[in-house]
């Protein structure tokens, strides 16, 4: 197009620096969309498509959407698939000169959501990236092994701060790889662009089958070991990667330096939610393949993909967000190493045989929000003032919860978390010192900051009250001295503070006041009086806005400043409210403790199905027995149709899995 106007070549340069995203572009009240991208959201967000005169006759096509509820059109973009840039003015409209300045200073993507109203509360949403990376070959004697492809695979939940890498090699490598994605499920993965060359087709073919709902070649195409080891150090501020498990797995670091580089091209800030990087082995972890985890029905059911009717939604009583994460990922990856599974048992048995301990702890994490997206929020500086205060009413009833743990806890698990859980009282003080405790959701529009806090705020407020109430004084007076009962004193942003006099009265009016705008039925005018005023009540009201709004941001950072400390608050949270979860669920239900011990046996007596159990009304299950060992490897099971083979496959399967994440078990005895 010919002839653009400063704005929308201002806009035009934005879509050329993010091309592939839908550009909000901020004007006024709203972000409005234009050309192609105002054609494709108008269809998917259903809004009308209007156009805008650009000159000489041309128009183009353009929609919006409001500022206050952009949100949620924002995630329904993002639910169709898009990425999203959002472009801010960045300098006041009423100062600049010319074109107000602008940036993109977000794209959201559907591995990077932060908003809780995008996200589900109790699913994580992993952004994943997965590299290939050749192995030397190797010599054994005189025979050279040839060179086989590693894969690193990196995963980070951008709402939570959570990022691992993992790297599999050798003749199973692939399949792994397929096994594990299709495990996280990740809302979006990035590809090395090496998958897109002829000879690794096949390659992409598997990673592509394990279910992503997004592709894209990841930045930094073609980067060396050295230079994606290298970002990780500057992320982290450290000189090795040791300490992180990972300095000696290339493809790993390949895969985690990608993460890093898109996030920071994405999000435009430090990423301080990302804190530490965790490494892990496939291995340590039960292998479950992609038909077994559907044919369980572990997370989602297989006819109808619901949570109800599976085996999470029978086991899950976790009272926080971040308990139920943890949860759903310990039933997807069950543990293989006897000592960590009777760790967890033995906390889960301690709860189950002291009610007085349990309720405690279940009361105490009543009032926990979600500490750890909170968290997230507040590190990437996108957190309000309600987020805050949240946390600290998180933090408030944590005191009295360490204490009763440390006073009742036994088993070495729970004492020990009782141990590092950190009730973070000063953070909690701070912010109570700080925010009003019912703050509005916009920080940019005052009324953030408690009485007391500040000298100056509490005076400017006072100017505030002072001025308003000077204003309805005025309009009693005035009404007296013209004698018009209608009059009224008014306010909107255009014209300030008026006096409405109604045509019929204008004879009335006195000559002092000056006629500042005509309506159809009233007149507005103002005194010199009242342009006085007006000058120090808005004043105060933009002076206070941007005071409060500095307070607050400074609060946001001492807060942001603990993010380690929270996160692990978090974590050890989580991991006390799945403990509580799963007493509640065996005391309910009366399942059992498991022996877990390196023993080649399964003894199951008088099973029975979890989730049938839960479902069937009114009626009750009728339990059966398995033993498999070393002579009994095999069981040969007959029936007719309907008759509960498949029921009896899947509750011994149940029972096994249940066991090795550390829940008690359907049984009398296992």
């Amino acid at each position: 197009m010919t002839n653009l106007t400063p704005m929308l070549r201002q806009y035009y340069q934005m879509k050329e620096e993010h091309p592939g995203c839908i550009l909000l572009f901020r004007l006024g009240d709203f972000y409005e969309m234009f050309g192609d991208d105002a054609k494709l959201a108008s269809r998917l967000l259903q809004i009308t498509l209007t156009s805008r005169e650009i000159g000489k006759g041309q128009r183009i096509p353009m929609c919006g959407v409001p500022h206050h509820s952009v949100d949620g059109y924002v995630a329904e973009l993002v639910r169709s698939g898009h990425k999203v840039a959002i472009c801010e003015q960045v300098e006041d409209p009423r100062t600049a000169k010319g074109v107000v300045r602008r940036e993109v200073i977000r794209v959201v993507t559907p591995g990077t959501i932060l908003e809780a109203e995008m996200l589900e509360a109790k699913e994580n949403n992993f952004l994943a990236a997965v590299c290939r990376h050749p192995t030397r070959p190797r010599s054994s004697g005189r025979l050279i092994e040839l060179p086989q492809t590693a894969f690193g695979l990196a995963l980070c939940d951008l709402s939570t701060g959570e990022f691992s890498c993992t790297e599999v090699s050798g003749e199973d490598a692939l399949s792994l790889l397929k096994d594990e994605l299709g495990r996280i499920s990740p809302a979006e993965i990035l590809l090395d662009p090496s998958f897109f060359e002829p000879d690794a087709r096949a390659e992409l073919e598997v990673v592509m089958g394990a279910g992503a709902r997004l592709a894209e070649s990841y930045p930094g195409a073609g980067v060396s070991l050295d230079t994606a080891r290298r970002r990780l150090l500057e992320h982290f501020h450290t000189e090795s990667l040791e300490g992180f498990g990972c300095e000696h797995l290339p493809a790993a670091i390949r895969a985690a330096a990608a993460v890093i580089e898109y996030l920071t091209q994405t999000q435009k800030s430090r990423l301080a939610q990302i804190a530490r990087l965790t490494t892990y082995s496939v291995g340590g972890l039960m292998l479950l393949d992609p038909s077994t985890r559907r044919n369980l029905e572990l997370t989602r059911t297989l006819r109808t993909n619901e949570r109800r009717g599976t085996l999470l939604w029978v086991l899950d009583k976790t009272l926080t967000a971040m308990g139920g994460r943890l949860l759903r990922r310990w039933i997807e990856a069950p543990l293989v190493e006897a000592a960590a599974i009777n760790a967890r048992l033995g906390a889960v048995k301690e709860l189950v045989e002291d009610p007085a301990l349990r309720a405690a702890l279940r009361e105490g994490l009543e009032r926990v929000h979600d500490v750890e997206r909170l968290t997230g929020r507040i590190a990437h500086g996108s957190a309000n003032a309600r987020d805050l205060v949240a946390l600290k009413e998180s933090l408030l009833g944590l005191p009295a919860l360490k204490e009763a743990l440390l006073g009742a806890a036994a088993s070495a698990r729970l004492r020990e978390l009782a141990a590092e859980l950190d009730p973070c009282e000063e953070i909690a003080a701070d912010i109570g010192r700080t925010l009003v405790d019912d703050p509005p959701v916009s920080v940019t529009e005052g009324g953030l900051i408690r009485a007391g806090f500040s000298k100056e705020v509490d005076e400017l407020n006072r100017a505030k009250r002072e001025g308003k109430a000077w204003i309805a004084e005025l309009e009693k007076r005035e009404r007296e001295r013209t004698q018009i009962k209608s009059l009224k004193v008014g306010f909107n942003k255009v014209f300030g503070y008026y006096v409405e006099v109604t045509k019929p009265n204008l004879h009335l009016v006195p000559a002092d006041y000056e006629r500042r705008q005509t309506l159809a039925h009233a007149e507005r005018f103002v005194t010199p009086e009242l342009k006085e005023k007006e000058a120090l009540i808005l004043g105060a009201e933009e002076r206070v806005i941007e005071l409060e709004y500095q307070l607050f941001t400074e609060l946001r950072a001492r807060v942001g400043s603990h993010t380690p400390r929270l996160q692990q608050l978090a974590r050890n949270l989580a991991e006390l409210d799945v403990y509580a979860s799963l007493a509640e669920v065996a005391v309910e239900r009366g399942y059992v403790c498991p022996v877990v011990d390196e023993e080649d046996r399964i003894e199951i007596r008088e099973g029975r199905h979890p989730v049938v159990e839960a479902t069937l009304p009114g009626a009750s299950f009728v339990p059966n027995d398995l033993v498999l060992d070393s002579e009994t490897r095999i069981v040969i099971l007959t029936g007719p149709n309907m008759a509960g083979k498949s029921t009896y496959l899947r509750q011994a399967a149940l029972i096994v899995l249940m066991a090795q994440i550390g829940s008690f078990v359907p049984a009398s005895e296992a």
